[in-house]
């Protein structure tokens, strides 16, 4: 069978029209430029960011339809809008008054109320990695950057927060039951030198968690509280998309060091991960910073880059509200196939170009807390 072509693409995509657009997404100049590689189709298409949300059948429909033509693979489509020309930006947060001082604290407040919470005994940092919205590669980020935190010469831990969806054990290639201890103590999973806790260890993974909010924050506190985590520089939390119960039990009961925020270049992206910058200033939660996931296409057989998905919008949010950039992630077929099987790329090819980034993102965050873990305010990551 022949490999597919962009105008095949098109020609299917010609067909595909909107709830109550006029024409096809095609003839609109809705689709980026189609890129194809080992007959797997990356595009994205552009809608008025106002209508993002009801769209998102728009971007199935593209999608399904592209995966159901023969040949094809596998199809990974977004959708991205623009800020019409001269529209009023959000309002500018007030940046930090000073960001590099001491503990890491990236806020100009000089007593935080995160202080005064109990802290996890043994836990130098916890480090909660988050994002607005699902999708953007926030569970990956996350565990790279802890084994990118670990490369680098700490001790560190994971806690899956997100309850309802739990990847953290595929991602790290852990199964079975964690084993209890004493005094309702559990022990926490390992692999590849990290320790980690996870609904995913407790629960079967086809089981449905239909949990309202305290239950919600009960088990996070147990799995935060009730686990030998042992003695620990930074543990990362990864944390579920949005800003729900589950941030907010976090942000408010838990003595954070700060907030790592994980963004895709699209305004659609950041226009969620405002959301979470602004919950977390709200509770007054440090921003360590940005990262943008996704940045940039790399085709696996050139490795010449292409920015389908946009490129740099990160950047310019953490330079608008004042908060470090951590660095960009590009998106490859690697890290994504590397990601399903367990082997993420900090420890699969520790000498690849993937790696570096991440221990390099992790050394950015490092840094941000002070150089060293705060006994006092453990850190959250976000996505």
């Amino acid at each position: 069978m022949s490999d597919v072509t962009k105008e095949d693409v098109l020609a299917v995509l010609s067909k595909v029209r909107g709830p109550d657009l006029e024409g096809d997404i095609v003839s609109r100049g809705m689709v980026s430029d189609v890129f194809i590689s080992d007959n797997k189709v990356y595009f994205s298409i552009t809608v008025p960011s106002e209508r993002a949300q009801e769209l998102e059948p728009l971007r199935i429909a593209a999608e399904r339809s592209v995966k159901a033509m023969p040949g094809v693979k596998g199809a990974l489509v977004t959708l991205t809008a623009d800020r019409k020309a001269g529209s009023s930006p959000p309002p500018r947060p007030q940046p930090p008054s000073s960001a590099g001082q001491s503990h890491g604290h990236a806020s100009g407040h000089s007593h935080p109320p995160q202080r005064e919470k109990a802290g996890v005994p043994g836990v130098g940092a916890i480090i909660a990695v988050a994002s607005g919205k699902g999708g953007v590669g926030k569970s990956t980020t996350a565990v790279n950057l802890a084994l990118g935190l670990q490369a680098n010469g700490l001790r560190v831990g994971i806690l899956d927060a997100d309850i309802y969806g739990p990847s953290v054990p595929r991602l790290l290639k852990i199964s079975g039951r964690p084993q209890q201890i004493e005094n309702r103590i559990i022990k926490p999973m390992e692999n590849y030198g990290l320790k980690a806790m996870s609904m995913g260890f407790l629960v079967d993974e086809e089981t449905a968690m239909i949990w309202r909010g305290p239950m919600v924050q009960s088990a996070l506190m147990q799995m935060l509280r009730e686990v030998a985590w042992g003695e620990l520089d930074v543990l990362v939390v990864d944390m579920p998309p949005g800003t729900g119960d589950a941030q907010l039990t976090m942000a408010q009961q838990v003595p954070l060091a700060g907030a790592v925020i994980v963004s895709t270049p699209q305004d659609l992206a950041l226009i969620d991960a405002r959301k979470g910058i602004a919950m977390f200033r709200k509770v007054e939660v440090p921003l360590l910073g940005i990262i943008e996931n996704m940045s940039y296409f790399l085709a696996p057989d050139t490795g010449k880059r292409y920015d389908i998905f946009g490129h740099g919008g990160a950047r310019g949010e953490a330079e608008r509200i004042g908060v470090p950039f951590l660095g960009e992630v590009p998106l490859t077929i690697d890290i994504r196939e590397r990601s399903d099987a367990g082997t993420p790329a900090v420890v699969s090819d520790p000498q690849g170009a993937t790696a570096e980034i991440y221990r390099q993102i992790a050394a950015k965050v490092w840094a941000e807390l002070g150089g060293r873990a705060p006994r006092q305010t453990p850190a959250i990551v976000f996505e």
